[in-house]
């Protein structure tokens, strides 16, 4: 037994001892990249200091073993690669090129799937009757304010003015002028698209065309009313194509898995472009970034998860005690599925009836990503910053429905904001070089969204007890009360 927890103390100080090397390295290399931006004359003596901190960080990464690791790694490598070797650094954007075509090809059939799974796998919503009304009114009001707040929170920010990247094409910017029926230039005597032939659009007339002419908004409308109508069937009718489309699914989950073995080097490749175009400053601008999309964070709990909170009437020092182990496990792996265990069984503990928790907590993994909802706000706004293209609050108001559409249903797939990203980005025309800066730093980002979506899809179960009269009115499990307790 003391030979057990030698060892098991052995490699518990082995493991802290790795993260801090990791995490020691990126301290130094940001620190080495900050001193070099503010006295570009100690770019020579800064240059060993970056060398043998992303050594010891290669040496981490290779022990660790992990995706978002090496995603971390390709994005210093790349920033290096842009400073040491620019002219090299803009022929590899080829790189790059390969994992946005590798990602593309994922969105349509993606969103096909997902949105026709999760919409049709809860048909059963109608049996459920009163509880399955609340509970989606509850998700798309809180969703619908977390866009709201990313949307003002990133253009208070500016966090994507300022980068150099490839504005869209003349052609490109009249079809998003055209299909939006706003002027960006503000040239009232050009003829705008009338409301009746945009409205028009947003439905397709071809599957196979949507799809082809990579017009995602057309197939999520698609997916949507196929997703409604297979719910409406019965069961032995409905079984077949939802088997079809829950294969389809899965099948570009691991789809998506695969690809995303190349991110690191499709990062490293577009950062180190994008550093060797247009220099270190956008290293200031992530982190302008990272710093709006953690106070937007701050600002929906406090907005509009604390004033659900009290509204509700939930006891919030016992709420705040219940969530504090599911929310810590969903920061530190940054996957809400890792935490859903241990969060269903704590809220039963909390008091909230087994039918309830088994029904909301599940169905907010589709309808209540709310802090993967403001990060994609923030994202979409600042990839349009980037790029220099003037969006209107009524354009942004736009993007704000594409989203609420488009973000359903991908909770599970690896990386599932690029994807959405990019589905978005193929809407409104936007580039997409932009995004793969984002990735760069999504692991950061990643942590606080991941925890907002676990704590609010908690709270939902509790205020819709509440709402349903049956809060606290239920014994908790022994195995709920001993879970929670261990």
């Amino acid at each position: 037994m003391n030979e057990k927890k030698i060892t098991e103390r052995t490699e518990f100080h082995a493991r802290s001892g790795l993260i801090w090397l990791g995490l020691v390295s990126v301290l130094i290399f940001a620190f080495g990249l900050g001193l070099q931006a503010w006295r570009p004359q100690l770019a020579v003596a800064m240059l060993p200091l970056r060398l043998v901190a992303l050594a010891s960080f290669t040496f981490f990464s290779w022990k660790k073993r992990s995706l978002t690791t090496w995603i971390v790694w390709g994005m210093l490598a790349g920033v290096e690669f842009g400073l040491d070797a620019p002219h090299l650094a803009l022929e590899a954007r080829v790189f790059s090129d390969i994992f946005l075509r590798l990602i593309k090809v994922i969105v349509a059939p993606l969103i096909l799937g997902t949105l026709i799974t999760g919409i049709a796998s809860h048909g059963e919503m109608r049996s459920v009757g009163r509880l399955g009304l609340k509970s989606l009114v509850y998700f798309e009001v809180l969703t619908t304010i977390a866009l709201v707040i990313g949307l003002i929170s990133i253009n208070l920010s500016r966090a994507g003015e300022g980068l150099q990247v490839a504005s869209p094409s003349p052609q490109q910017s009249t079809s998003v002028h055209r299909s939006l029926v706003v002027s960006i230039q503000h040239e009232p005597q050009e003829p705008a698209l009338s409301w009746q032939q945009f409205l028009l659009r947003v439905f397709p007339e071809n599957l196979a065309k949507s799809i082809a002419e990579d017009q995602i908004l057309q197939v999520a409308v698609f997916a949507l009313i196929f997703g409604l109508a297979l719910g409406r069937l019965r069961e032995e009718q409905r079984a077949p194509l939802l088997r079809v489309a829950e294969s389809l699914t899965q099948t570009m989950f691991a789809f998506t898995n695969i690809v995303m073995y190349y991110a690191p080097i499709g990062v490293g490749a577009a950062l180190a472009y994008t550093v060797a175009h247009s220099g270190l400053g956008v290293m200031a601008n992530l982190a302008k970034l990272l710093v709006t999309l953690y106070i937007a964070l701050i600002a929906f709990a406090l907005l509009a998860m604390l004033p659900a909170a009290l509204i509700a009437r939930v006891p919030l020092r016992a709420f705040l005690s219940a969530v504090a182990e599911p929310a810590t496990i969903a920061f530190a792996t940054s996957t809400s599925e890792a935490a859903l265990p241990r969060a269903m069984e704590a809220m039963e503990a909390f008091g909230v009836p087994r039918k309830i928790v088994g029904f909301v907590i599940p169905t907010g993994y589709s309808f209540n990503l709310a802090g993967s909802a403001l990060y994609l706000a923030i994202a979409s706004i600042f990839v349009a910053q980037a790029a220099g293209m003037h969006m209107g609050w009524k354009q942004q108001l736009f993007m704000l429905g594409v989203l609420m559409l488009t973000s359903k249903g991908v909770a599970g797939v690896p990386r599932a904001v690029l994807v959405v990203l990019l589905a978005t980005s193929s809407v409104f025309h936007l580039p997409e070089e932009p995004i793969f800066l984002i990735l760069g730093i999504d692991a950061l980002m990643d942590m606080g969204r991941t925890t907002v979506n676990v704590v609010g899809n908690c709270l939902a179960s509790a205020v819709v007890a509440q709402w349903e009269g049956e809060f606290q009115k239920e014994t908790p499990s022994v195995e709920a009360m001993a879970a929670l307790t261990d």
